[in-house]
């Protein structure tokens, strides 16, 4: 039986700054698009990651996963929480046939069946937060330029964030 997936909580004070911050940079609703159309993925989106929490920042919704900007998830049910642990990209085309996730919780509760997704290091290897892409369906992945693309517009999105910090436009990340 399919999940659908839990609608985020609205977003508390801390961290406030995150979502006005990249919904600043006028790239992203491109950069979202074309993580769609690259991956073949209805879903993409850029999260905040802390230790204590994931909020989504933008997304680009085709697929009616729920998901908006500020909405929350806890942050212990994400695959983001563990890359901004190792600071690598996850790559999963079709989560029955992974042998890693195939039985994993996140998965499972969130009702995905193909994922993307990458680090957003900021200047001096700061962790972000992540650019991901996901589906219900599985995806074709491995032999694309998705995690390339993916990787570039992340650096992308590092640089426009740190030039907007540098010009006072963004306040620091915590």
């Amino acid at each position: 039986m399919e999940q659908s997936p839990p609608k985020g909580s609205p977003l508390r004070d801390d961290h406030s700054g995150d979502v006005p911050a990249i919904q600043a940079l006028t790239a992203i609703p491109s950069i979202l698009e074309v993580v769609c159309r690259v991956t073949g993925m209805g879903f993409a989106g850029v999260a905040r990651v802390t230790d204590e929490r994931w909020i989504a920042c933008a997304v680009r919704d085709e697929i009616d996963f729920g998901l908006e900007p500020g909405s929350e998830l806890d942050v212990r049910t994400t695959i983001c929480d563990q890359i901004r642990g190792h600071h690598q990209a996850i790559m999963i085309e079709n989560v029955a046939e992974d042998p890693i996730y195939r039985t994993h919780d996140t998965p499972r509760l969130y009702g995905f069946q193909s994922y993307i997704s990458v680090p957003i290091l900021r200047s001096g290897g700061e962790f972000f937060g992540t650019l991901f892409a996901m589906d219900l369906v599985p995806a074709k992945l491995a032999n694309s330029s998705a995690a390339t693309a993916l990787g570039l517009f992340a650096e992308l999105i590092a640089l426009l964030l740190d030039a907007a910090r540098t010009a006072g436009a963004t306040p620091p990340s915590q």
